[in-house]
């Protein structure tokens, strides 16, 4: 990461940020900030917050409290300056099933204003960095669960976006599968990441930054 990047001021800026669900608090004073191009790790049981957080940096959930700034806009005020910004891998891959794996990155690569020629040779590099070149013309209903997150992250980093937002994205992948994800979603390729996870062993050596979440106990950052 260039020096000049790395002084630009943070990539995520939290300060105070609470979200409460009617009488209870998912996320409680959490303070952190993460410089650009580092990887944070969550990390926490069931409940404890994880991906409410990860949906407030995506710009999916307002934050009841405090204050978030996430790449020099503050959320949710500038939240339309930064969702062109972001991938989003999730639990659920957000891909339709009733359209082919092209079909599926065309779609996206229009929402982002990809189009024509960029927009073919950007999927096709994805889908033979995932190894689904050969199968991207069968509808995704077709795929096995492990396929569609590879999908999923195609559609994650079809963009290139400075930011990666990742839960759990080891999930349904095999070995290979995983290999193959950290050639595109994995740390020095230029983006900031923030990664929920259950597997600490796998990511914490990864890890500029730990965020550490518990069921009705302070977050804990180290």
């Amino acid at each position: 990461m260039a020096d000049d990047q790395k002084g630009a001021g943070p990539a995520i800026k939290l300060v105070g940020l609470r979200r409460v669900y009617g009488d209870r608090a998912a996320l409680e004073d959490v303070t952190l900030e993460t410089a650009v191009g580092d990887s944070l790790v969550v990390l926490g049981p069931n409940g404890a917050g994880k991906t409410t957080l990860l949906r407030i940096l995506a710009t999916l959930l307002r934050p009841t409290g405090g204050e978030v700034g996430v790449l020099g806009c503050k959320l949710p005020d500038e939240a339309w300056k930064l969702r062109g910004k972001i991938g989003y891998l999730g639990h659920e891959p957000l891909l339709y099933r009733d359209l082919s794996g092209r079909e599926n990155l065309r779609f996206h690569a229009k929402l982002h204003g990809i189009k024509g020629a960029r927009a073919e040779a950007r999927i096709e590099e994805l889908l033979d960095a995932v190894k689904l070149s050969h199968r991207g013309d069968e509808r995704t209903f077709e795929f096995s669960a492990g396929m569609r997150q590879r999908l999923a992250i195609c559609r994650c980093v079809l963009h290139e976006p400075e930011l990666l937002l990742l839960d759990e994205p080891d999930s349904n992948l095999d070995i290979e599968g995983r290999e193959i994800a950290r050639t595109l979603i994995g740390p020095g390729g230029g983006h900031t990441r923030v990664v929920v996870t259950h597997d600490p062993e796998r990511f914490l050596p990864e890890a500029h930054q730990v965020l550490r979440l518990d069921v009705n106990e302070p977050a804990a950052v180290s």
